[in-house]
C-alpha cells in the first residue's frame, strides 16, 4: 500500500425524511442562498416544496437558479455566478444529482473571482476560495455529493473538463434513498454504471500491485451496486436497494477507494466526456459503451487484473488469465444490456465514421489529466472496440 492523504469534510445526513434538514444545515453558513436545481423533476416528486419550506423555515431567503442540464453546461453556471454575485448570496444549495452539484460548485469557485469560470477547468486559474455549499441528492450517480470534484461542458467548443480542489467539498449533503424512487429505469442503470465506473477505474489503473484490501473493498462496492441495480429497477421503491445504490455512489468517489492506490487515472472517462461533448448523450449511457471496450483493449496486454475482476465479481471460472479476462469482458457487456444499457456507438446513434473526431476531440482532456499513455490512435483502437 503508498503513502496517501485522506481526508473527507463533507457531513452526511442519511435516511428517510432527512430533506426537511436542509434548512438546518444551511442556516449555518447565511441567510441569503443561491438554489440551483435542474428542470422539473424535483417539483413532480415533493423534493423542492420539501427544500423551500425548510429553507424558509430556517429563515433563509431564496434566489432561484433553476434548469441545469444532464450535461451541465458553462453558460448556465456563467448565469449561476451572475445571480450569486448581484444578490451577494452566503451559500449555494444544491437539489439535484451531480450534474447539479457540479454546476452548484462551479458558481460557488466562480462567485468569489474576477475571472471567468471556464479558467478553473482549463487549468489556467487556481480555486483559493468558494461559497459553502450544501445538497439535497436526488440520483445514485456521480458522487459529486461526498468530493470536490465539478464536471463542466463548455458547448461552444464542445470541450467537457473536469477539475476538483478541497474547497468545493459539500459541507453537507442530504442523501434520502426515497427521494429516488420516481427516477426513470434508464437514469437508475446509468447511474448505477457511473457509479460502477468510478470504481474500476481506480481498481484497474492504480499504480500500487499489491492491494488486497483496496481490491477486495472495490469488488464488494461494484458487486453490490449492480446486485442493488437489479432490485431497483425490478421493483423502484425497494428502499433497501435504493439506499445501497445511493450509498454506494457516494462512497465509490468519496476518495476511499482509491486510497493507498498510488496515481489513478481516468481514462474510460476521457473518452466518455468526449462522447458526451460532441453528442450530449447520458453520462452513464456513454460509459456502458466505453467500460467494456477499454476493458477488452487493456486487457490484450495486461490480463491478471481483469481476470481477477472476472473471477470475484461476475463469476468467471476456469481458464487462463487471457481466457477469464475476455469472458469477463463479455459478462460484463451482457450485464449491460441485461439492464438495458447501450453497449455500442450504434445504440447511442453515432456513426463509426465520428471516432477519429471523438478521438482528437478526447486529447485535450487527456493532456489536462496528464494521460501520457494515450495517443489519437490508441483512442481510436478502443472506440473502433464499440463499433
Amino acid at each position: 500500500m503508498q503513502n496517501f492523504f485522506f481526508h473527507n469534510p463533507t457531513r452526511i445526513i442519511f435516511g428517510r425524511s432527512a430533506v426537511t434538514q436542509i434548512g438546518r444545515e444551511t442556516a449555518v453558513f447565511g441567510k441569503r442562498a443561491l438554489l440551483v436545481y435542474g428542470k422539473e423533476s424535483i417539483k413532480h416528486n415533493g423534493v423542492y416544496k420539501t427544500v423551500i419550506n425548510s429553507l424558509g423555515s430556517a429563515g433563509i431567503s431564496i434566489i432561484e437558479h433553476g434548469g441545469v442540464r444532464p450535461n451541465p453546461v458553462l453558460q448556465h453556471v456563467r448565469q449561476g455566478v451572475i445571480k450569486a454575485k448581484e444578490n451577494k448570496v452566503d451559500v449555494v444549495v444544491a437539489a439535484g444529482g451531480g450534474s447539479v452539484i457540479d454546476s452548484a460548485k462551479a458558481i460557488c469557485a466562480g462567485a468569489l473571482v474576477d475571472h471567468d469560470v471556464w479558467l478553473f477547468f482549463k487549468g489556467k486559474k487556481g480555486i483559493r476560495k468558494a461559497l459553502p455549499l450544501t445538497c439535497v441528492v436526488t440520483l445514485a450517480a456521480a458522487g459529486s455529493e461526498m468530493n470536490g470534484g465539478m464536471v463542466l461542458t463548455n458547448e461552444k467548443t464542445c470541450q467537457k473538463f473536469g477539475t476538483g480542489n478541497k474547497l468545493l467539498h459539500p459541507s453537507a449533503s442530504i442523501l434520502d434513498p426515497t427521494t429516488t424512487f420516481t427516477v426513470p429505469a434508464d437514469y437508475t442503470a446509468y447511474g448505477a454504471v457511473d457509479a460502477m465506473s468510478h470504481v474500476m477505474e481506480f481498481y484497474f489503473t492504480g499504480r500500487e500491485l499489491f492491494s488486497p484490501l483496496q481490491d477486495r473493498y472495490s469488488e464488494g462496492l461494484i458487486a453490490t451496486i449492480m446486485e442493488s441495480s437489479e432490485k431497483a429497477l425490478a421493483e423502484p421503491e425497494n428502499y433497501e436497494a435504493r439506499a445501497n445504490l445511493m450509498w454506494g455512489a457516494a462512497l465509490a468517489l468519496n476518495g476511499i477507494a482509491a486510497a493507498g492506490l498510488g496515481r489513478v487515472e481516468f481514462p474510460m472517462h476521457t473518452i466518455e466526456h468526449s462522447l458526451s461533448a460532441l453528442y450530449d448523450v447520458p453520462h452513464g449511457a456513454g460509459l456502458a459503451v466505453i467500460l467494456p471496450a477499454w476493458m477488452e483493449y487493456t486487457a490484450m496486454t495486461k490480463p491478471d487484473k481483469f481476470a481477477q475482476f472476472a473471477e470475484r465479481v461476475l463469476g468467471v471460472t476456469g481458464g487462463g488469465t487471457h481466457s477469464m479476462a475476455g469472458q469477463g469482458v463479455s459478462r460484463l457487456r451482457r450485464w449491460l444490456e441485461k439492464i438495458n444499457c447501450p453497449t455500442r456507438l450504434a445504440n447511442l446513434g453515432i456513426p463509426t465514421a465520428a471516432i477519429t473526431e471523438i478521438a482528437e476531440n478526447a486529447l485535450a482532456l487527456a493532456r489536462l489529466w496528464r494521460l501520457r499513455d494515450y495517443s489519437r490512435e490508441k483512442f481510436e483502437a478502443i472506440l473502433k472496440l464499440c463499433a
